[in-house]
Parts: structure tokens; sequence; C-alpha cells
């Protein structure tokens, strides 16, 4: 059986530093599409290497995805951020065993790197992503708007070579967009009107620190770990911060 021709998609939104060199790892895929939220930094300008633009208001990252899916030129489709890169290793994986499987998609493992170490636990390794799929079996999970859930109809398989990511440089850029994905984390809850105790705004900060740090095992990070399981615990705060707002009917739910 043939290998399935793929496209390949990146969503961006503001990304102009990141996007070209995460096409240019890309070049050996059938399409290229970049499914842009209106950038302001300059990124639909760029020479994008061949690649597709498609502008479309971001509203959250599941329906972003679940529209790209549709105005891919390909079925079998693999997501890249615009932060991460494919290896060659995993290149040449993906051209020798999609389309020749029975699966309707693959989860793909992820090296990440955040304020300049490799991660070795505190949730980041190991760190699985369902990546790759046949459009025609998968969707995407509208009441998880952020760390998005698809939803497949068939067996799914599982890569061995990674996707490598260089996320979150600074902790300044860690709090910032941790407090934009609690938002839209806070929003899925209510939409699913998930209710918590008034505790948990204070209990549940905790329970994430333990568990990224002990169950999660971020203490093979170091003093890195120790900081990240601080500062997801800080995100958990935020969660319980904006749906508490929410059920209040709060007009002033923050925003990042």
């Amino acid at each position: 059986m043939a290998a399935a021709k793929v496209s390949a998609i990146v969503l961006a939104q503001n990304e102009a530093d990141q996007i070209q060199d995460c096409l240019n790892t890309l070049d050996w895929a059938d399409e290229r599409l970049v499914i842009d939220g209106f950038s302001v930094d300059g990124t639909p300008q760029l020479d994008l290497a061949g690649a597709r633009l498609i502008q479309r208001h971001f509203t959250n990252f599941a329906e972003q995805r679940d529209a790209a899916l549709r105005l891919a030129s390909h079925d079998w489709v693999l997501f890249v951020d615009a932060d991460e890169r494919i290896p060659i290793a995993l290149r040449d994986e993906i051209q020798t065993r999609v389309g020749c499987e029975p699966v309707v998609g693959y989860r793909v493992p992820r090296h990440n790197r955040i304020l300049g170490r490799w991660m070795r636990g505190t949730g980041w390794a190991p760190d699985f992503q369902f990546r790759i799929m046949d459009r025609r079996r998968a969707s995407y999970d509208f009441d998880r708007p952020v760390h998005e859930l698809v939803v497949a109809t068939g067996d799914v398989g599982q890569l061995n070579h990674p996707i490598e990511h260089f996320s979150y440089g600074t902790v300044r850029e860690f709090r910032f967009r941790q407090r934009r994905y609690a938002e839209l984390v806070a929003e899925g809850l209510f939409r699913t009107r998930t209710r918590r105790r008034r505790t948990a705004i204070i209990l549940q900060p905790i329970r994430e620190f333990w568990r990224r740090l002990v169950v999660l095992k971020g203490y093979r990070d170091g003093a890195i770990g120790v900081l990240l399981a601080a500062l997801m615990a800080e995100h958990e705060w935020w969660v319980q911060r904006g749906l508490r707002a929410r059920w209040r009917g709060d007009d002033k739910v923050l925003s990042p």
C-alpha cells in the first residue's frame, strides 16, 4: 500500500519569528497550509516558502483546528505548531507509515525545551500528542477549547520518533501564555456546566503543584521543575477564578 499524501498545517497567531523555521522542516509535505488568525506582527506578509495561507479569525484552538481539517487539500493531516520542528527521522517515519496501516491517526511523542532545558518530567515528558489523523474519521471536541481533544472513529497508532518543541524561553512568556490558556480552560469547564467548591481556588492549585512536582516527576527537572510546578499552580488558580467568575455572571472575567 502506498503512503498517503499529507497536508501539514500550522496554526499561526503572531508567529513571525518562528514560522519560517517550522515550515522549512515541512518541505517534504504534499501541502503546507498556514491558518493565520489575522496576525499583526507581519506573519501574513512573510515569504512562507510556498505554503498556502488562509486567514481565519481565531476563536479557540479546537475550533481553529477543526476548521483547518476542512480546508486541507488531502485527507491525511499533520498539525505542527509554529514553535515545533519535524526532525528527519520523524519525517521518514511519517512517509513510511501514514496511510499504510489500519489506523485513523497517530499519537506522536514530543520533546519539550522550556526555559532552555529539555524536560524530563513535570508533565512535559513523556508527552504524546494526537497530531496526525485522517480527517474523514476525526474531529475536535469544542468543549475542550485548549489542550484539544480529538474524537476519532477507529484505532489510533503511535509513532516512535518525536516532534521537537522549542517553547517558553522566559518566565514572563510562560506566565502570559498560561494566563491565556487558563481563560480557555475555564470557558471549557463552564460550557460543560462544571461546578467547583469554594475551596477549589485554594486546594486545586496545591494539588496541581504536588501533581507536577511529585506525581509527574518534576523533581527530575531540578530547580526548573519546582519553578514550573509553582507556575502551573498559579495557572490553576486562574482557572478556578475564571470559572467562579463565569458562574457569578461577572462581566469582569479576567483576560490576559
